[in-house]
């Protein structure tokens, strides 16, 4: 991969490079887990079982608070819950790259799928993706370069907040183009969009031949591959078939090119799906019928698994509940590799939180090892940054990072005259647990605490008010710039943050529309920027560093959620560990299979 030097671009490049839609991204305060243990349940079991057998049916279960909700249909340009519906997108789509990685969840990688390969320009400012020769959708019509370009340019113009705000270089004339294939791409697009804009964007995405298409930005984006399976534009759908089918049909049952088409639709409650047997990959998927289902919470979950009515939990986050299922002998247990460790943001921007000794006060007073060997038996990944063991970039330890020290705490609190504070979080049992024992911690130091649990939707009111004085949340993922990375929890801009808005900026706004940086935000955007992988580690570094000595959040355990299999199930994914990208680790399901 080249190397590029780090390069300030627009304030928007911070976070429009990647961030997800902000109802994903406060979903995570709730999860549970553990790490992966490489000699664990999943490795043994991974090396007892036989060669995959073809043929039979999967029932796959999801929490219907997030990857068992689709109310707003399966087409990725339309879709509001794209990353949180990761299992039917990919079992439908499959991808144009999927991440992937070692038995033990080890060495993840971004792997070319429907895509041959990829490279940028050595300035980082172009992408060129070659598509693999021969792969049809599964009514027959081609996956090349036009049909990716038909696929994006509808992603980027039709709403979807699951599609990231890319900075491409509109500068570029769009190339001469089929008159059909311009009228059939306006046909599928919201009838008020900017023509102008529209041919902007054709100049950045465009074709070259047949088999490859070209993405040209105006600031280098060396985190887009990393991000890219857990996004809209990774998952091309079939032109021919959304002008047969109409926007309303094609939103039900989508067609595409993955390793399954889709029998039934009923919304948020079961999505049937059938082998397809166009698919590129010879012999696979392995499964002749697969089905999703949603089911109301953990603990329903469970239960509908043990009476049988299901045979795979996708993201089981109730620590009680996982220790259950790895004693239980039917079944198969598999943490996932966590990549986002909690984190109590602290809001800079109004008291108490705007004096640093408030702030300072809280890193001395959480003792998240405490939490982490009371609630989750000592399975947690400890990190003192927005990074964890099965992502990128992982630092567990920052140079001057504050530990607990209740004493300096108790001291802090006198210092400035006492300390209440108002802590809120997701309205989920796993986080509810931890504000608890983190109030308890934080009295003990002379800190007042109230908590605010709510529901996800009015916690996002909350932070995008600003009114809001403390959060626990999670912050990171597999790529720290996508997903919720570090910069949603702590670039200046964004309406999840509370670190301080740049010097002669009154609200985000302003700074984005006067292109106004902090150092941290000018940190965060070169890290994003350059594909050279070990300056972006330093950078990194560098801004964990910031973040630190600026007491911006003190951070702790990190978990991704369990996956449980009944016996006799086996797949990347399920049985073996793979990093999640959004909230869940993500199922290769064309490799999936059930023993006969």
């Amino acid at each position: 991969m080249n190397t590029l030097p780090r390069r300030k671009g627009p304030r928007r490049g911070l976070l429009g490079t990647l961030a997800l839609a902000a109802s994903l991204s406060l979903v995570l305060a709730g999860c549970g887990g553990g790490e992966p243990d490489a000699e664990g349940e999943a490795g043994e079991a991974a090396a007892s079982v036989g060669e995959p057998q073809t043929g039979g049916d999967l029932t796959v279960l999801l929490d219907a608070g997030f990857a068992g909700g689709w109310s707003t249909g399966l087409d990725p340009a339309t879709s509001n819950t794209v990353g949180a519906n990761m299992p039917q997108n990919s079992a439908i789509f499959g991808g144009l790259f999927t991440l992937e990685a070692d038995e033990n969840g080890e060495n993840a990688e971004i792997v070319p799928n429907q895509a041959e390969s990829y490279e940028f320009s050595e300035d980082g400012l172009t992408l060129t993706v070659k598509l693999r020769e021969g792969i049809t959708f599964s009514d027959g019509s081609p996956l090349n370069a036009d049909a990716v370009v038909w696929n994006w340019i509808r992603a980027l113009s039709s709403g979807s907040t699951g599609t990231p705000q890319l900075d491409l270089d509109l500068t570029r004339d769009m190339p001469e183009l089929d008159q059909q294939f311009l009228d059939d791409l306006y046909a599928a697009l919201p009838e008020d969009v900017d023509q102008a804009v529209i041919e902007q964007r054709l100049g950045a995405v465009q074709a070259v031949d047949d088999l490859t298409f070209e993405i040209h930005f105006s600031v280098a984006n060396g985190a887009f591959v990393n991000a890219m399976p857990s996004t809209s534009l990774n998952f091309v759908g079939s032109p021919t078939a959304y002008q047969e089918m109409g926007a309303e049909q094609y939103s039900q049952a989508p067609v595409a090119a993955g390793p399954f088409t889709v029998e039934a639709n009923r919304l948020s409650e079961r999505l049937e799906l059938t082998r397809n047997a166009e698919y590129f990959k010879e012999g696979l998927p392995y499964l002749d019928e697969l089905s999703f289902q949603s089911v109301g919470g953990d603990q329903v979950l469970y239960q509908t698994l043990q009476a049988g009515q299901g045979d795979a939990i996708e993201g089981l986050s109730s620590v009680t509940l996982i220790e259950q299922a790895q004693e239980n002998p039917n079944l198969t247990t598999t943490p996932g590799a966590p990549t986002s460790p909690y984190v109590i943001q602290l809001n800079t921007r109004q008291a108490p939180f705007d004096d640093q000794k408030a702030r300072e006060a809280i890193y001395y007073a959480t003792d998240f090892e405490a939490i982490n060997e009371g609630l989750f038996g000592g399975q947690g990944d400890m990190s003192q940054s927005f990074t964890a063991s099965g992502g990128l970039f992982y630092q567990p330890e920052v140079e001057g990072y504050r530990t607990y020290d209740p004493d300096k705490a108790r001291e802090l609190v006198e210092e400035i005259g006492g300390l209440t504070v108002e802590l809120g979080t997701t309205d989920i049992v796993t986080a509810r647990q931890v504000t608890t024992a983190l109030q308890t911690q934080w009295q003990e130091a002379g800190i007042d605490v109230t908590i605010d649990s709510k529901p996800l939707g009015d916690v996002i009111t909350k932070f995008t008010s600003g009114e809001w004085e403390s959060m626990l949340q999670t912050a990171g993922a597999w790529e720290p710039a996508a997903g919720i990375g570090v910069a949603v929890r702590f670039g200046s801009t964004s309406p999840f943050s509370g670190t301080p808005l740049p010097e002669g900026a009154e609200t985000a706004t302003q700074a984005l529309e006067e292109n106004l940086n902090t150092e941290l935000d000018e940190v965060l955007t070169n890290a994003a920027s350059t594909v050279d992988q070990e300056e972006r580690g330093e950078l990194y570094q560098q801004a964990a560093k910031m973040i630190s000595d600026e007491a911006y959040g003190p951070f702790g355990m990190a978990f991704s959620p369990a996956q449980v299999v009944r016996e006799g199930v086996h797949g990347p994914g399920l049985t073996t560990p793979i990093p999640a990208l959004v909230v869940n680790s993500g199922v290769l399901y064309d490799r999936v299979w059930v023993e006969q």
